[in-house]
């Protein structure tokens, strides 16, 4: 560009600024509102119901009907199973593939093992197992603590089918044979 051309060029810049400078623009009214991205909804009841159902899962009342018979036998077997389900866990038809033990624990750290026990039983497909929880006869009054905690904390566990107090041989009233539920049968209540 020439020198006569840049100045040229300048004149008509600050004239037309002259032009304008009394001239206000108009408002704008095809333009959208674009705002900030408004925040994920927070799904409180499904929490509240959440945080409902661990504190009743953490709790040790047991039930008004939770399945116990007259006497001290512990039994327990889940809504909707035939009765010889119970007389076949009785008789040791199924084989006790796995145990715990937890004499001489805490009320909290026998229910942490016990989750986890459940927990690796199912993930190995076990099917019947046998917990002791003692006869309760180093606690205070010489009554078994963990006998009626342990009995509340399987009948809410989904994967047991049922439970019963151990033949003699196998513990007696100090232990309790459980039967969890089969591959197949964790698969359908999966669906």
């Amino acid at each position: 560009m020439k020198k006569h051309d840049k100045a040229h060029g300048h004149e008509e810049a600050e004239l037309l600024r002259a032009s304008r400078s009394d001239v206000t623009p108009l408002p704008r009214l095809n333009q959208a509102q674009i705002g900030r991205p408004r925040p994920r909804p927070v799904p409180t009841q499904r929490l509240r119901d959440e945080r409902a159902v661990l504190e009743d899962s953490l709790s040790d009342h047991a039930p008004w009907d939770s399945g116990f018979e007259t006497g001290e036998e512990l039994v327990f077997l889940r809504q909707g199973l035939p009765p010889h389900t119970l007389r076949k866990l009785r008789r040791s038809h199924w084989v006790i593939q796995d145990e715990l033990d937890l004499h001489g624990l805490t009320s909290p750290e026998a229910r942490a093992l016990l989750v986890d026990f459940l927990n690796y039983c199912v993930r190995r497909g076990l099917r019947c197992v046998r917990i002791i929880h003692g006869k309760g006869l180093r606690s205070k009054n010489r009554e078994p603590v963990l006998k009626h905690k342990v009995a509340n904390w399987l009948m809410r566990r989904d994967e047991i089918l049922g439970f019963c107090q151990a033949r003699r041989t196998e513990g007696g009233g100090g232990a309790v044979v459980v039967l969890l539920k089969g591959q197949r049968g964790m698969m359908n209540a999966e669906r």
